[in-house]
């Protein structure tokens, strides 16, 4: 096998891949003589063209979609839409939560990069969910580098993630180089490394003042926050970009003085301060029946119609009792509508395709954590998972979602063990980086992450490829 750019032997295009890498990007892990902790391919990850332009269009029907969950959150919680949509979504959230994504002078601030989490499947690709507070960034671009050095050329090149992120600052500030401080708190550490490494590469192409810093190096004044850099120089903060959940908040350093000076104009916050557009329970409100026309007005029926084939089928494991003529719309069990939750519960594995997790706001709803899948599970363990998601309901409400199994694919990495190239039987997620700019968005690059098929969830571990796409005719 040889790889198709410099015409390498696959053995030694990866032992290049594995000296170009930067040590330490992924989950800060990296040892001298095998500079990465994953599985790393000789080549990208390839896309057919149509699988390509269906994941950029995707691009601006996600931005639409956000921009309409803000505007109906807005309006749920103003009294001109269903109350339950913002009930809903301020479900196990503080007062001070709810009032301060409530005000107005934030009313149409969406966050600036979106990655969905999409499973390749034999129908095409399921978004299992949106994350607007993502890792990877610098990871997907260092990556693209190391293969372009080989000869590849991945989707949104070299320069994609670093002139993706910059336009989006860009934007969000409305100044042309502005200086961003990017703020990586404790409980997000192990994204410190590749999130520098972003920085480094916005100011080397002279596309912005961007830095990497912790909250403790941001000083308040009543005009504005300033950054103090290593040297002792201050430099002043016109955006900060959070890469911190707002569940950790009040454990963040500093956090009240962001928040202040962010409600007072002197600075502007990406992801904005609104919890509640960071809830994985959206997608259950997209699809509720009752909601179909104001979506449908603020998005059109077009995209209406694509983002409900991509959203798996989500409920909300609500426990309020349903009167005995109403059913759960969209679910049945053994046949039967559901009435009752723990109907679900006697099911068999083979009848259960589904996971239950955290709906959001909670340190359980990032990173796979708290995620079951219920046909891995013993019954009297499924029917427990039921009864803990509805008891959580008014602190950390769960969501219930329709598991959709990945394809098989087949890709080579190098086998360390074996100083070869081996051959994964694996499953695929894919994440592509948008970056909103102005009235559009920017595809900045696509990360694959391709697990060993008997893997029921795909996310970044040892056992796993990880790698940049590119575009091939025959490509999945």
């Amino acid at each position: 096998m040889r790889t198709e750019a410099l015409n390498l032997p696959a053995r030694d295009a990866a032992r290049f891949l594995n000296e170009r890498m930067p040590a330490g990007l992924f989950g800060g892990v990296g040892v001298a003589e095998n500079r990465v902790a994953w599985r790393l391919s000789p080549e990208p990850f390839w896309l057919s063209p149509i699988t390509l332009a269906a994941i950029e269009r995707l691009g601006t029907d996600l931005l639409l979609f956000y921009r309409a969950l803000a505007s109906l959150y807005q309006r749920s919680a103003r009294g001109n839409a269903p109350a339950f949509i913002a009930e809903y979504l301020d479900r196990g959230k503080p007062d001070w939560v709810i009032r301060l994504g409530r005000q107005n002078r934030f009313k149409a601030d969406i966050p600036g990069v979106i990655r969905p989490d999409l499973i390749l499947t034999e129908a095409g690709f399921s978004a299992s969910e949106l994350d607007s507070v993502p890792g990877g960034m610098g990871f997907v671009g260092a990556m693209a580098e190391a293969y372009d050095a080989l000869g590849y050329e991945t989707i949104g090149g070299v320069d994609g993630m670093p002139s993706g992120l910059a336009a989006m600052l860009a934007a969000t500030s409305g100044l042309e180089r502005p200086t961003a401080a990017i703020v990586v708190s404790q409980e997000s550490n192990g994204y410190r490394a590749e999130l520098t490494w972003l920085s480094d590469a916005i100011r080397a192409r002279g596309l912005g003042e961007t830095f990497v810093c912790r909250p403790e190096d941001i000083v308040f004044t009543e005009e504005a926050l300033f950054l103090r850099l290593p040297g002792g120089e201050e430099r002043k903060i016109e955006i900060l970009y959070r890469n911190f959940e707002l569940f950790d908040l009040l454990n963040v350093a500093k956090s009240d003085l962001i928040v202040y000076a962010a409600s007072h104009r002197r600075v502007k916050v990406s992801p904005p301060l609104k919890a509640h557009l960071e809830e994985k329970m959206c997608f259950a409100l997209f699809q509720h029946p009752l909601l179909a026309k104001l979506w449908k007005a603020e998005i059109g029926d077009e995209v209406y119609g694509r983002l409900m084939t991509l959203f798996p089928r989500t409920w909300v494991l609500d426990p309020r009792p349903l009167p005995p003529q109403a059913a759960i719309h969209g679910l049945t069990a053994a046949g039967e509508p559901v009435n009752d939750w723990m109907q679900l519960a006697p099911l068999g594995k083979s009848e259960r395709d589904y996971v239950v997790k955290p709906s959001g706001f909670s340190e359980l709803a990032w990173g796979s954590r708290g995620v079951k899948v219920a046909n891995d599970l013993p019954r009297d363990e499924w029917g427990k998972v039921l009864r803990e998601g509805l008891a959580s309901f008014d602190k950390t409400p769960y969501i219930l979602q329709r598991f959709h199994k990945g394809k098989r694919v087949k890709v080579p990495y190098y086998e360390t063990k074996t100083d070869d190239i081996a051959i994964l039987d694996g499953r695929v997620r894919l994440c592509p980086y948008y970056f909103a700019a102005g009235e559009g968005v920017k595809l900045g690059g696509i990360l694959a992450t391709v697990a060993p098929a008997d893997k029921r969830l795909i996310h970044g571990m040892a056992d796993a490829i990880m790698g940049p796409c590119a575009i091939r005719e025959d490509g999945y």
